[in-house]
């Protein structure tokens, strides 16, 4: 029996983007699916459930940013990787992005090769992190299970996004220990991949959001730690 392959979807209402990336992806091995616009990009995740999604933000019927909202209501959907790619390059678009559980950002145009390489240490990321991880943390009040990305807060289950899951994760493995936005950034994202130090306070702050303020503690000109003196 040949090795499983990993399912991407492309998502974007230019036809030779997504036959660029359809190619070169099948190049390299991946089970391919494509839709032209946020709706169909929305139905075909439903039944296909990639492991991957590539979607534009600008597009008709249904924009990126709604798209990605309901992808994420899937639960079957909530530990895909999702990558944004786009042609707006504001500060606004990029938060929005992350608001709506985008994992990454990619600014068009696209260069096929470099996105080949991000998607591929995305993967072996992944290989990486089930080979050498606990599954579950148990801290206080919080089970982190990383092995469904599920996090329950006493009886109550609390949805992450993929990315916002593994910044609580990370950081609930050495409470107490301050880490700085950049050790994050290579520690969640890679260093293979190029984001800006805000992507970790959007994050943070959609942690927050869900899980109390509580918990995860800035220390000023140093970064983030999840904080054991709330955890009693």
């Amino acid at each position: 029996m040949g090795k499983k392959k990993h399912k991407v979807l492309v998502v974007d209402d230019e036809q030779d983007i997504v036959e660029i990336l359809r190619y070169n992806l099948e190049k390299e091995g991946y089970e391919v699916k494509t839709a032209n616009d946020g709706k169909k990009g929305l139905e075909i995740a439903k039944k296909f459930l990639p492991e991957l999604v590539l979607m534009d933000i600008m597009m008709p019927v249904m924009d990126g940013v709604e798209s990605c909202r309901q992808i994420r209501d899937i639960p079957e959907m909530k530990s895909a990787y999702i990558i944004f790619l786009t042609a707006r390059a504001e500060e606004y678009s990029e938060v929005a992005a992350f608001d709506v559980g985008a994992d990454d950002y990619i600014i068009k145009p696209i260069k096929p090769r470099a996105l080949m390489s991000r998607i591929n240490a995305h993967f072996r990321r992944e290989l990486k992190n089930k080979e050498n991880e606990e599954d579950i943390i148990k801290i206080g009040k919080f089970i982190i299970d990383r092995s469904s990305y599920t996090l329950h807060i006493e009886d109550l289950q609390v949805n992450l996004p993929k990315k916002e899951f593994e910044l609580l994760y990370f950081l609930a493995e050495s409470p107490n220990k301050v880490y700085g936005r950049d050790e994050l950034l290579a520690s969640i994202w890679g260093s293979d991949v190029y984001v800006l130090a805000r992507t970790v306070d959007v994050h943070i702050r959609r942690v927050r959001e869900k899980i109390g303020s509580q918990y995860i503690k800035t220390v000023k000109g140093v970064g983030y730690k999840f904080d054991m003196a709330d955890q009693v």
